[in-house]
């Protein structure tokens, strides 16, 4: 798992459907469920989803609140 597609799910949005819009990371179960039995779409938004459907589904979404109080802007 990639640290960067972690913080991706709580700045990105669902760029097309019903949610456009709306955080990754807050698309309810039922509509990443539906991906995940219909089929996830290609490149970085469906791995997004397909990570966030995995988190939701195991009860992980929690861990993204951390990631959530940080600050968009890092100074490395």
């Amino acid at each position: 798992m990639n640290p960067e597609h972690l913080q991706l799910l709580v700045t990105r949005t669902m760029p097309f459907g019903k949610y456009k819009g709306r955080l990754i990371a807050d698309l309810p179960g039922h509509y990443l469920n539906w991906f995940a039995r219909e089929g996830f779409p290609p490149g970085q938004i469906g791995q997004l989803l397909a990570l966030m459907q995995e988190l939701d589904h195991n009860g992980l979404s929690s861990l993204l609140d951390p990631l959530r109080k940080q600050p968009s802007a890092r100074a490395d």
